[in-house]
Order: C-alpha cells, then structure tokens, then sequence
C-alpha cells in the first residue's frame, strides 16, 4: 500500500489561510506577494500558532535569524520588524514599545508600497546580523502548527458576551 504524499507547504499555507475571514486571507496573500519581491531569496517560516498565523523571512530556518514577519490575527495582518527598536522611523510609523519588535499594521497592503515603509524594509534587510542571499532559491518551511488555537476569524460582539 503507497503512503499518502504529505502536504506541500504552498498546500498547508492555503489551508492555514482558509480559516481566516476571505478580508483578512487576501490581505495576507497581496503582502505575502509583495514582502516576496521585497525579500527575494529569503527562507520563509511558517508557525500556525495559538495566538496567530506567521510567516518569518529570514537567511535561513532559524527562527532567531528573521527579519521582518507578517502575522495574521482575525482582524488584521501586522508587518513585525524583528529589530525593529534599531531602525531609524523618521516618518514614526513603527509601533510598539518592546526592546527589540516593532510593527506596522496593515490595515490595506497598499501601506507596504509606501516609500517609508520600503525603506524599513531596505534598513531592516541592511542591518540584519545575517543578510538574505538575494540569488537563493526562496521556500517556505512549515515550523509548527499548534494543536490548540484562538479562532482565527473574528468573534461577533454577542458571543463575546456571558450568559444573560
């Protein structure tokens, strides 16, 4: 008896998107696409964690070596800078007061077209401890996928609520 061929990471990242809201998956997608020609060669690592869905872009599959990130929750989907507290944000677009992460909301992926964004992106890749081979083949690895996991599309506001 043939075993069953395991998932292909491009298979297992669209049914991680497939349980957020259709809003929410598209946006992830069109950044996805873009942070792919921001971030060329990079190795991308995917974590469907508790608390959210992650894709890392780094030089290799550790984890400690990404550099920038998308992490989708059920409402929206934020750009993390993972050292972030060292880029310079004349515009003051970065978020978050942490040591090291700061992020940027993406509230439409038209934000990741915005020249002060790309130059974080440029600043972020520049300064890494690590570069990214631009000429390496890009791939995504699945990291982990967490067993128990917030809901990923948003809760209405009545469910939230206890009992009457």
């Amino acid at each position: 008896m043939a075993s069953a061929r395991p998932d292909t990471p491009a298979r297992q990242w669209a049914a991680f998107l497939s349980k957020h809201d259709p809003a929410i998956a598209g946006v992830a997608k069109a950044a996805l696409a873009r942070l792919r020609k921001y971030v060329p060669g990079a190795v991308e690592l995917v974590y469907d964690n508790y608390n959210a869905l992650v894709v890392g872009f780094g030089p290799s599959e550790r984890a400690a070596e990404a550099i920038v990130s998308i992490a989708l929750y059920p409402r929206w989907v934020t750009l993390f800078f993972l050292q972030g507290a060292r880029l310079d944000d004349p515009a003051r677009l970065l978020k978050g007061a942490g040591t090291r992460v700061r992020h940027v909301v993406l509230s439409d992926v038209a934000i990741l077209d915005q020249p002060a964004v790309r130059g974080l992106i440029r600043q972020a890749l520049a300064t890494a401890p690590r570069p990214i081979d631009a000429r390496a083949r890009r791939r995504m690895v699945i990291r982990a996928v967490s067993a128990k996991q917030r809901p990923r599309r948003p809760v209405p506001a009545k469910a939230k609520r206890g009992p009457l």
